[in-house]
């Protein structure tokens, strides 16, 4: 990481240290917004932005995310997760309480197309993707001079399916020393296998060059123009054992028409592919998802 980018993200650690992310999702019922802006008054805690959603307000499931300022938010964490207990108890709430200051640290899969990488690399130099990328992995060389260029660790893995599982380990081997909390898989066009998405629960985020459901798979564009279709478009979601089925957090489109071959399809599908992967993650170290079954709500 060089001296800027690490001057930009102890800044925003210094202007964050006594912001929290609350997140609940709960069987709805009446008193919990209640119940939740009277245990963060008690700690002094002041709500900066509330946003919320319930499935049906009879017999539904009930969903919020707060954000808010708490004074010595440090020194009065450990006991607000402790006394929330209560709360959360009363209410069958699954919640999760984030530290803003505590930046996400991510790790980027990548293949031959850059696109996405580049992307997410720009918006990171710019300040508007405030995460530390601690390491990026790829099973090809094309990534390395634009990664270390930033020096931020390469570490090239070839990977095939005969080889797969002892290419995980090291992968996981990695994202266990480096600690890190999300992998984001930029066009990285390999399978991964149940043990590593096990590891790694809701920490997945990929982009599926089509706008799924539509494509599943391999070749999308060349499918897609074969249908002559209008539109194309792209899907960043979580992944799962099932391909291309897990959450669904962003998608866009753009159109198309006859004049338009597959490389003119590529083209145009990649503008749309950087940008979609780059809002979920975005979202995803915002605090801003929560999973549902196989659905996501986006605050």
């Amino acid at each position: 990481m060089n001296s800027f980018i690490k001057d930009q993200l102890e800044t925003f650690q210094q202007e964050n240290r006594n912001r929290g992310r609350l997140l609940v999702s709960c069987p709805d019922q009446p008193g919990i917004v209640s119940a939740i802006s009277q245990f963060l008054f008690s700690y002094q805690a002041n709500i900066i932005e509330s946003s919320q959603y319930s499935t049906n307000p009879e017999d539904g499931v009930f969903f919020i995310r707060i954000e808010f300022e708490c004074p010595n938010l440090k020194e009065k964490a450990k006991d607000m997760e402790g006394q929330f207990l209560a709360v959360a108890e009363k209410f069958s709430m699954d919640w999760k309480l984030t530290h803003v200051y505590q930046v996400k640290k991510a790790a980027i899969f990548v293949s031959k197309e850059l696109h996405c990488l580049l992307e997410l690399l720009w918006e990171w130099q710019s300040g508007d993707l405030m995460a530390d990328i601690a390491l990026v992995i790829s099973n090809h060389e094309e990534a390395r001079d634009a990664v270390e260029s930033l020096n931020i660790p390469f570490y090239y893995i070839p990977a095939n399916k005969d080889i797969r599982e002892q290419v995980e380990e090291k992968q996981l081997e990695l994202l266990k020393e480096y600690e890190i909390d999300l992998v984001i898989l930029a066009r990285y066009m390999q399978i991964l296998t149940p043990k590593f998405v096990a590891a790694n629960p809701k920490k997945i985020i990929n982009i599926h060059h089509s706008f799924l459901p539509a494509f599943i798979g391999a070749r999308p564009y060349e499918r897609a123009h074969a249908r002559g279709v209008k539109l194309i478009g792209a899907t960043s979601h979580y992944v799962t054992n099932d391909l291309d089925e897990g959450p669904i957090i962003e998608q866009d489109i753009a159109r198309v028409d006859h004049r338009d071959d597959v490389n003119d399809l590529k083209k145009i599908g990649r503008r749309v592919e950087r940008s979609v992967l780059a809002r979920a993650v975005k979202w995803h170290i915002e605090d801003r998802i929560i999973v549902h079954q196989n659905k996501t709500i986006v605050f």
